[in-house]
């Protein structure tokens, strides 16, 4: 199979779909490797190394959508890479079609295969290919969530883990899976004063167990949510509904009663967010204001460290890449129903359920594809 990675050209979004070492796992087993010039640079990977590796470079993305069979990213296709999309396609990369129809609407048109990481499914239920950029993510947040504290970047003026005779600000995370996880164990590190919401008992269980004495939970029904959002310093949404689009948990009614110059930071902001005053940012201008709260919507928090989530991404969706080159996707999913659940396209037809029930599609059954 010819195999294509264009240049990442969301903004500031410097990871990149396969590393040198992928393309060299791939080249290996006969497949053509094509990779874009520059494509590796935000990771410290030069043309060089990826021609080392066994790929060809070429100059820009038009030959990778034109001639490759499967082109792997990280972020979703913008709307120039949309259009140069052909029918059979197949795309491998993360999508998050639920709030966005925009996209969705294109990638039905192009006739393309699209495969989103973000809905492959592993045992148990769990989102493996998700897994390493929530835990990214979620301990960015806090990184983010600190310095937007700052004075001098709009906030509180607030030091998370305070100092000797001085109270720590108060994090309140919703949601305790692994995005909460990841940013519970940032806070509780710094010193802060945690709390962590979440309606499965299990889960907080399970947090519970983990951090002992040194992070609270509750369960998050409405009245336990108001009094936390008016406690905290910084509010980190978590939440998650595996391909659908995130439940407005905070709304902007509930800002009134928040401190002047805390933070919300909605990491769920890839699936629409959930804070109803949520709206996507970038690096270059990652926060704004509503009600005297600073709000830090960063679409793709991991592309900061780059490095550190590409090759953290690429361990995970590498293997399925290999065996969708080695077999062609249709066998691969016959075989494997966990990368089934990562079909949300394919011929003009939405496969994905939570995406067709959010943006108002007939559903395909892969099943019915497959079958």
């Amino acid at each position: 199979m010819r195999i294509g990675c264009p240049k990442e050209i969301k903004n500031h979004e410097y990871r990149v779909g396969l590393t040198p070492e992928s393309a060299r796992e791939l080249s290996s087993r006969g497949h053509a490797v094509v990779i874009e010039s520059g494509a590796g640079l935000g990771i410290g990977a030069t043309d060089a190394e990826y021609q080392n590796a066994g790929a060809e470079i070429v100059a820009g993305p038009e030959t990778i959508f034109s001639e490759c069979e499967m082109v792997v990213k990280v972020k979703e296709p913008q709307a120039g890479e949309r259009a140069m999309l052909r029918e059979d396609q197949i795309l491998y990369t993360y999508l998050h079609l639920a709030p966005d129809p925009d996209q969705t609407r294109e990638l039905v048109e192009s006739g393309a295969t699209a495969i989103a990481y973000e809905t492959v499914t592993g045992a148990g239920g769990t989102l493996p290919l998700l897994k390493p950029m929530s835990q990214v993510a979620g301990r960015m947040s806090i990184q983010a969530g600190a310095t937007a504290l700052e004075k001098a970047q709009g906030g509180r003026g607030v030091l998370l883990g305070g100092v000797p005779g001085v109270m720590p600000g108060k994090v309140i995370v919703i949601g305790g899976g692994v995005v909460g996880f990841n940013a519970a164990q940032m806070a509780v590190g710094l010193g802060a004063d945690v709390t962590i919401l979440d309606r499965d008992p299990e889960v907080l269980e399970r947090v519970g167990i983990h951090f002992e004495s040194r992070a609270k939970t509750r369960f998050s029904n409405k009245a336990n949510l108001d009094e936390s959002v008016c406690e905290a310093d910084l509010i980190i949404g978590a939440v998650l509904i595996p391909g659908a689009a995130a439940p407005k948990l905070v709304t902007r009614e509930m800002l009134k009663c928040m401190k002047p110059g805390a933070v919300l930071v909605d990491v769920a902001i890839d699936q629409g967010g959930c804070f109803e005053t949520s709206k996507p940012t970038t690096h270059a201008e990652p926060t704004y204001v509503i009600d005297d709260v600073v709000h830090y919507c960063v679409a793709n928090m991991p592309g900061a460290v780059a490095r550190t989530s590409t090759y953290a991404l690429n361990n995970v969706t590498l293997p399925h890449a290999l065996r969708i080159a080695d077999v062609g996707w249709k066998d691969a999913m016959r075989a494997n129903p966990h990368l089934a659940e990562g079909l949300n396209v394919h011929k003009g037809q939405v496969t994905y359920q939570a995406v067709a029930e959010e943006l108002g599609y007939d559903f395909t059954s892969v099943e019915d594809l497959l079958a």
